[in-house]
């Protein structure tokens, strides 16, 4: 009897889909007529919930409740509580079957079928039913999917951190392979050279000794004896030393082909990691502000984005026509960067776009108007041409309240620089041209005028850091042949090769670099100032020596175009060499938004005074946008100054 009461229970559970979804039900006895309550309203949770009824979860139900639903005697009137503040679910429901569960406090499980219910309430209770039983395994599945993509994710992105780290590796290694097969090709060269004037002499002595041989007496046997004793030896040795030079021009033929084979390797893994430089720039863009951190790895000035570097940005992304991100730049200029009286800042914050320094230079805000110029020279879109006006106007300003016409170095500043003044020259020239505005030419002229007066007025010193300053600095030097021109400077009184050899003969310098992984690399490049005048000793610049290359390759084409093909040769040797320098000085980006893309530090050692009032940056292998910009510039040949 018991396993047939058991036998239509499981036959009546099973009547449902049932979902485990537990919810707070109010409910009452009443009679089977639904006339008469027979039960003060009881608290109870659902169990299970089907489309034809609910399963109701009650806790120590009075014995003579109990009796009446066993006995069926009774039907419930119920009010199911929804969640979130929704409309309780109200039905009327037959009794189908009861069952008492365990535990301490007795514990009833009763079957309801519904009588009356409001079919879109029940559709409304299913629906949320079904969402909370399958909420658990979505989650469930939606973390594992997650951690899944993370997981494969940062697998791929080590993978590819390491495979950059490998081309930046591969490509000095090629460069101290390249530098090492240049150098025996140059002591053969010097050996032959010296096995060649030998053999030359030996030729001029036998047949010295010949003509005397043969003008002597024939009674003078002994002596010609002696002389032939001496061609022999002579002849033995001048044999000797081909030989040697036979097989030295072998050894030479096959330094050649291994010269050449790494040559071409690295033209190959140089653009593989100019690439990957570029790649650097973009994958740290922050895409609300469109700014880019200056130098990544200096907790000091973390998250700032300098105004120069982010006009370099802007001309590094035109040169690859990647047209939208420099318009998120300069959009972030043009809508959002907090002025000063119509300046713009020194730095802002990269995340936000608020002010990280408020200072007011002349230079970067003219870097800011050239690099808008040539994004609209390029592209045709004079859609942020109004900003570079409104530069151009602040530094007219300044300008027209000098006696001299200088450009002060800021609207809150005393001191003159020739380095804002090149700027400033190149920024007229381009407004000029692209405006047809003769008040921009003008300011040109006024802006060449003080340069004349002021930084080239030595013999003995071409080119001064400013008004009554004699500093050497090497950008006033490097950016005299882009701004101004060789044939300009000319015009003017000026040698640009002078200029470019009393940089190269006091700004040059060789240095131990430090690589990341431990190695140390000699670098030859240019130092922010001279270094007997610097305690620290020497430090190269990747941005000064990369601004130097640009100026070398203007050197070569200025004496290539007139035809003068031995001088441009010079030139284009020294901007090779500097460059290929400057690749050995390539390190992985130390941060992981960073990717281990390939980037330059600013300059070989961290911390240390550049001569000019400023410290490099912390970190011994900071990235540094300004240095890896130039870069670019400079293996492209890009001259961002040209008009």
């Amino acid at each position: 009897m018991l396993k047939k009461h058991n036998d239509s229970l499981g036959a009546e559970r099973r009547k449902y889909i049932r979902l485990d979804t537990v919810l707070p039900v109010q409910f009452r006895l009443e009679s089977l007529d639904s006339k008469q309550s027979l039960s003060p309203w009881i608290q109870g949770f659902t169990n299970n919930i089907g489309h034809g009824g609910i399963c109701l979860s009650v806790n120590d139900l009075a014995p003579e409740f109990i009796n009446l639903i066993r006995e069926k005697k009774v039907k419930l009137a119920i009010e199911i509580d929804m969640p979130l503040g929704g409309d309780s679910v109200c039905a009327s429901v037959s009794l189908a079957w009861v069952k008492e569960g365990g535990g301490l406090s007795k514990r009833y499980l009763v079957g309801l079928d519904y009588e009356k219910i409001n079919p879109g309430q029940n559709s409304r209770l299913i629906r949320y039913a079904w969402a909370r039983k399958l909420f658990l395994p979505f989650v469930i599945l939606s973390v594992f999917i997650l951690s899944l993509s993370l997981g494969i994710g940062a697998y791929l992105n080590i993978q590819l951190t390491h495979k950059n780290k490998m081309l930046v590796e591969e490509l000095v290694g090629v460069l101290q392979e390249s530098k090492s097969a240049k150098e025996q090709l140059r002591q053969i060269a010097q050996e032959k050279a010296a096995l060649q004037s030998r053999i030359s002499s030996l030729s001029s002595q036998i047949k010295s000794i010949a003509e005397k041989k043969s003008v002597q007496a024939p009674a003078s046997i002994d002596n010609a004896n002696e002389l032939n004793g001496i061609i022999v030896g002579l002849v033995q040795e001048r044999d000797l030393l081909q030989a040697k030079l036979a097989s030295l021009q072998l050894n030479e033929k096959t330094a050649q082909a291994e010269s050449l084979r790494l040559e071409n390797k690295k033209l190959v893994l140089e653009k593989a990691n100019l690439d990957k430089m570029y790649q650097w720039f973009k994958v740290r863009q922050n895409p609300r502000t469109g700014l880019v951190m200056s130098f990544e790895g200096d907790k000091d000035i973390d998250s700032w984005a300098f105004l120069y570097d982010q006009a370099l940005l802007i001309q590094v992304y035109i040169k690859f026509s990647d047209f939208p991100r420099a318009r998120k730049i300069l959009d972030f200029f043009a809508d959002d960067a907090k002025r000063q009286d119509g300046w713009f800042l020194n730095a802002y914050y990269v995340n936000d776009g608020s002010p990280a320094e408020y200072v007011l230079h002349s230079g970067p805000n003219i870097w800011l108007g050239i690099s808008i110029l040539q994004y609209t020279r390029v592209t045709g879109d004079k859609k942020y041409l109004r900003i570079a006006e409104e530069i151009a106007s602040n530094i007219i300003q300044l300008q027209n309240s000098d006696p001299e016409n200088g450009i002060r170095g800021g609207p809150q500043m005393s001191w003159y620089s020739t380095e804002h003044h090149l700027d400033a020259y190149a920024f007229f020239k381009m407004l000029a041209s692209i405006t047809s505005t003769s008040k921009y030419e003008q300011a040109g002229e006024k802006t060449l005028n003080w340069l004349v007066r002021h930084t080239y007025d030595r013999q003995d010193l071409p080119i001064k850091r400013g008004k009554g300053d004699s500093t050497i600095a090497t950008d006033t030097y490097a950016w005299s042949i882009a701004a101004i021109g060789p044939a300009k400077l000319k015009s003017l009184g000026m040698d640009p090769d002078k200029i470019m050899e009393f940089v190269e003969e006091n700004c040059s310098v060789e240095v131990n670099f430090n690589r990341p992984g431990g190695q140390v690399v000699k670098i030859r490049g240019f130092d922010f100032a001279p270094q007997r005048n610097l305690s620290r000793g020497g430090v190269v610049s990747s941005e000064w020596t990369a601004q130097m290359v640009v100026s070398f390759k203007i050197m070569a084409d200025y004496y290539r175009k007139n035809g003068q093909a031995d001088k441009a040769a010079v030139y284009q040797d020294k901007a090779d060499n500097y460059l290929a320098q400057l690749g050995k000085t390539i390190i992985s980006s130390p941060s992981p938004s960073g990717q281990g893309e390939g980037c330059l530090p600013y300059a070989t050692q961290d911390y240390v005074d550049t001569g000019h009032g400023w410290m490099t940056p912390k970190g011994k292998h900071t990235g540094s946008v300004s240095g890896t910009a130039y870069t670019i510039f400079a293996y492209y040949g890009v001259n961002p100054l040209e008009s």
